[in-house]
């Protein structure tokens, strides 16, 4: 067991007796030429690393207004919004000007450093010599950044320290990567059931016809197809004008804030725009929704709630969209979708057959994000543990 000290620095806490700490000023100076992105193909800052721009990513009209970045530089972006977004460049490019480019002023080993600078405590303290009005405006540049103060190991540690990170967190991603495939698969089995079950029913023997609804396709001869404005209610949210505790939603994954307004459940939430059209959520209780939601309500007792929820997630919406700048669905688009639809005692038996078996799929799918959880809190703990020397790479 090596020798052990105070640092000095509270986020770095105890480290190994032989090793210094120092300034970021005097292991990285600035790199601060704006260049073109017609000259230095335009790259992003990421979780991951730095890595090329997508054709699809967000673009300003500013293209000649960027940060040049050279292979080898360190690039990290200065806003709170973006914790942990960061890495060494393989390539020559350029980047947004919220992001500081760095590059090495010392013989150091630049990879240890991309290690420490992914950190979770790192960040924490990255953001702590921040400034700025709200939380996700925060930013810190390098005046500041050039004086936070950072483990600096021996050269040798610096890189066995490197080359164990390299390849431990390696296998941590690709097992990672391997949970993530079996969760994609589960999602993907239990669209497609869902879809089968609603459009076709639970007998497999049963004698089929044509839809004429490209989505549906065939459906049993003795359902009906008919546009959903017969049977929902579909109205806009509204921004909510008192404080309280109602849940309140809009088109993402779940509530994001409360208020005094309530609307009844239960009711089935509908995207609006962009990415989570394909979204919907079932609520019961008390609730509140933005203008980024539809909420849908039986109209008549020909449709079940529940059933007319099942339907919303296989939606093929390309057929219906408003090709807008962001694609996004009217009331009267989902008024107007074609939904099909046997008696009600067939609903009930599909929805009970689909909530019993949407919950079962959802609990092992809720395992594999613990897992994914275990894995991302072990990858986090050994990677501070080992750039900050409280353990030791053994050779």
């Amino acid at each position: 067991m090596r020798e052990m000290k105070d640092s000095g620095t509270e986020w770095i806490g105890k480290m190994p007796d032989a090793w210094r700490t120092g300034k970021i000023g005097e292991l990285y100076e600035l790199r601060n030429e704006k260049v073109s992105d017609k000259d230095y193909p335009p790259l992003s800052v990421t979780m991951k690393g730095i890595v090329p721009q997508l054709e699809t990513a967000a673009k300003t009209d500013d293209g000649d207004n960027r940060k040049l970045v050279r292979k080898g530089d360190f690039s990290i972006n200065s806003r709170s919004d973006r914790r942990g977004s960061c890495g060494i460049s393989a390539y020559d490019g350029s980047v947004s000007l919220i992001n500081t480019v760095l590059k090495p002023r010392t013989t150091m080993m630049p990879e240890y450093y991309n290690w420490l600078f992914h950190a979770p405590l790192f960040s924490d303290e990255f953001y702590r010599w921040g400034h700025g009005i709200v939380d996700d405006l925060w930013t810190t540049g390098w005046t500041d950044m050039k004086k936070i103060s950072i483990p600096v190991p021996p050269s040798l540690e610096q890189r066995r320290i490197a080359a164990f990170l390299d390849a431990k967190c390696a296998e941590i991603d690709a097992l990672t990567a391997d949970v993530q495939s079996q969760i994609d698969t589960l999602e993907q089995y239990k669209r497609s059931m869902i879809t089968e079950a609603v459009t076709k029913g639970l007998n497999p023997d049963v004698e089929m016809k044509d839809s004429y609804a490209i989505w549906i396709g065939k459906i049993p001869v003795a359902w009906n197809i008919i546009p959903a404005k017969y049977v929902m209610t579909i109205k806009n949210g509204s921004d909510p004008k008192s404080e309280g505790d109602i849940p309140v939603y809009g088109s993402g994954a779940g509530s994001f804030k409360t208020c005094g307004e309530y609307k009844e459940g239960p009711t089935v939430l509908l995207g609006r725009k962009g990415a989570t059209l394909h979204i919907p959520h079932f609520i019961e209780g008390r609730y509140w929704n933005v203008d980024t939601a539809f909420d849908a309500h039986e109209k008549n007792a020909m449709m079940l709630l529940r059933f007319y929820y099942y339907l919303a997630i296989c939606f093929d919406y390309k057929y219906y969209i408003s090709q807008t700048t962001l694609p996004g669905m009217t009331q009267t688009n989902y008024g107007n979708m074609r939904l099909p639809m046997p008696e009600i005692v067939e609903q009930k038996e599909i929805v009970s057959y689909l909530d019993a078996k949407c919950t079962e799929i959802d609990k092992v799918i809720s395992d594999k994000q613990t897992q994914l959880k275990i894995l991302d809190d072990y990858k986090k703990s050994l990677i501070y543990e080992y750039v900050t020397g409280k353990k030791e790479v053994t050779v």
